[in-house]
Parts: structure tokens; sequence; C-alpha cells
């Protein structure tokens, strides 16, 4: 799940970390509300979207009035922010944040995130931060540091030391910088991070360390334990059908193709688009149903994939284990009829009982195109879908 950067910082504040006054708001009628409280003759205002690149897309600006955060404000609140992060559509603005400005003497790079290889977290730090730092990755990763920690480990302190040196602190800010690292890693830990990353890290003209942006994202698997993070989140930022998707417990991702898939099985389902790619198709979505795709479960999976306008035909492969085929058949044909469907089903079941499922599928009283080949079955949906 996805942090806003005001709500990222406002973490990083609770774990001490260094970051600028500012304030969100909703709408204009707060901008001079918030430039008062923050006080000062200049402020940053930044459009609150779930997408790096705000700044190259106009999301970001530095203002000298009231008056110019307003019209910033009138521009972007309820409108739809498009980066080189986001698609052709971007992602709603609900909020804009209002922060002090900051004279910056040097951008830094700094992120941390789990290496599933050496069970460890990984912080990333770079001398070259700022809104190019992809660029540096790739031209010249030399200047990159990837330091693994440990929570709790003695050595931490020596870790934050590394990091410093690549970062080309002076003995000042890397004693600002250790205890910055220890509380990173605390955060980290503590909120059940996956990825934190703070572009640009920066070293003001007084020569002291601030955390200038934030992005926060932490594991969803974990927000059982995180209730607070939890409420948090913001559905405006996510995909509206796979918003639908998880709240009816369904693996959902959309693409940009025109076949729909539903599959169950994780595995099953990047096979079954990757044999759509193989005969020229193009996959919808990703689309597991879980293990029991019962018709409940179905007719949903159906709803969701059918909000899609370019979809213009359904694959359905379903792999009968617990739950055999002939009563997932049963059940994708009262789906289909509980929907509407109006544009074709081609339906490939295998496993338990998939001969009786396949004959009441022959039998029902609507078009489906019941084929067990999942490779027939494919290029049946290629072909319909031309």
């Amino acid at each position: 799940m996805n942090l806003h950067e005001y709500q990222g910082k406002a973490l990083f504040a609770e774990y001490n970390l260094p970051v600028s006054k500012g304030k969100v708001i909703f709408s204009a009628d707060e901008v001079i509300d918030a430039c008062n409280e923050i006080g000062g003759s200049k402020w940053v205002v930044k459009a609150q979207v779930h997408a790096g690149g705000r700044g190259k897309s106009g999301g970001v600006e530095l203002i000298s009035s009231p008056e110019d955060g307003i019209k910033f404000a009138e521009k972007w609140i309820g409108k739809n922010l498009v980066t080189y992060q986001t698609d052709s559509k971007g992602q709603p603005v609900n909020s804009i944040l209002v922060e002090e400005c900051t004279n910056i003497a040097k951008e830094l790079y700094l992120s941390a995130v789990i290496d599933r290889e050496s069970q460890k977290i990984v912080f990333i730090g770079s001398s070259e931060g700022g809104v190019n730092i992809e660029d540096v990755a790739k031209n010249m990763p030399e200047k990159i540091i990837y330091q693994g920690v440990v929570f709790g480990d003695d050595s931490l302190s020596d870790d934050a030391s590394n990091i410093a040196q690549v970062l080309k602190l002076n003995d000042s800010q890397t004693k600002q910088f250790i205890p910055m690292i220890d509380n990173l890693l605390r955060l980290f830990v503590e909120k059940d991070l996956s990825l934190l990353e703070i572009n640009p890290l920066v070293i003001t003209e007084n020569g002291d360390l601030l955390c200038l942006d934030a992005k926060v994202n932490i594991d969803s698997n974990a927000l059982f334990r995180q209730p607070e993070l939890e409420e948090m989140y913001d559905e405006s930022q996510e995909d509206p059908q796979e918003a639908e998707a998880a709240r009816n417990d369904l693996s959902y991702v959309s693409l940009d193709g025109n076949i729909g898939c539903m599959v169950n099985g994780a595995g099953l389902a990047m096979g079954t688009m990757d044999t759509i790619k193989f005969y020229g198709g193009n996959p919808a979505n990703f689309l597991d149903v879980g293990g029991t795709a019962t018709q409940e479960r179905v007719a949903k999976a159906f709803k969701i994939i059918l909000e899609d306008p370019d979809v213009k035909v359904v694959l359905v492969n379903i792999f009968g284990g617990i739950v055999r085929c002939d009563l997932i058949a049963e059940g994708i044909i009262a789906a289909i009829k509980e929907v509407e469907v109006k544009i074709p089903v081609v339906v490939r079941l295998e496993g338990n009982s998939a001969d009786k499922g396949s004959k009441i599928l022959s039998k029902a009283d609507i078009k489906i195109e019941s084929i067990n080949d999942l490779a027939n079955a494919a290029k049946k949906a290629v072909d319909l879908a031309k």
C-alpha cells in the first residue's frame, strides 16, 4: 500500500527525522491559512499523487504569494496529473502539500528496500540525488552504494558511516546521518514497510540534512497489524477495477489488451497470458479467482472484467482440484446469466471431472466455446478478439 508524501512525512516526523514545515490542504480556500501558519515569504506547493515525476509535469511549484498557491490549487485539485510513472489518464489530485521554502546546497538520494537474496534491508544511497536519479543509476552506477543492514546489530553505525562516505558528507553531517539511518531502520521494521525513498535528501545552506520528499510503501500483507496506516489508504489512486477486485478478495491487475482472462491460480494465470501472447493476442488483465472458483466469485470476476470497455472476449481457464469441474461449469453458466455477458466466452476446464464440466458447458442454453486444450482455447480467443 502506498502513502502520499504528506502521510510519509508525518511518519518521518514521528521517528524524529528532519522534514520541512508544511500543511496539507484539500481546497483552494485553505491556501492562505496554510501559508500564514507556515510563515515565510516563499512556499513550495506539491500535488499529492501516488506517482513520481511530479516536478517535470507541473505538479510542483515554487510560489511567492498565497494567491499563486490558490491558482495552483484551483488548477490541480479535482484534476488528473499525468507523469512518466502514470498511464495516459494520470492520477487524481485531491490534496496539495504546502511547505516552507528550503535553500538547498546539495541534493542526495537515499532509499531502503528488502533484498530477498541476502535477507536483509538494504539502504541505497547516492551523492547525485534529484529528479534525474534514474539516469545516475544507468550511466554512473559507481556513484551508488548498496549497504545491507541488520536491525539491532552493533554494526549499524559503521554501515551508516559507509553510506555517509559515498554521500560525501562532512563530519557534522555524518553525525546527523548516523542516527537518521537508525530511525529510518526502526520505521521500516516497526511499520512493516516494503520501500521507503527520500529523493531528494538535501543538505541545506546551513549544512543540515533534510528529508525534502517521502515515498513510503507498506507491505499490504502486514496491514492487519498496522490499522492506523490502513486508514491512510487512498482508493482514488488505484485502478478502479483493481480496487473493486481487492474489496472482493480477487487478485486483479489491469493491462492494455482486449482479451479478458479469468483463471484460478497465479501460475496458471501467467501461463494463460503467455499463451495468448504466443498466438498474437493481448491479455486485458491478470485475474486469479482463487482455488474455489464459486459462482459468486466467478460472477464478481466477470463484472470486473466487463468494466473494461476494451475487452472483446473472455477466456476462462480453470483447473479443477478440490472443487469439481462440473460444479465449476454450473457456476460459470449461472454467473454468465447473472451478469448478462454479451461478448464471446471461451472456457477451458482441466482436472477433476473436467469431462463432465465440458458436457455441461456444451449443453448450456447460452453460447460458450468449450475447448479442453489451452493452446486451442487461446487461439480461439485471439481470433474472436480480432
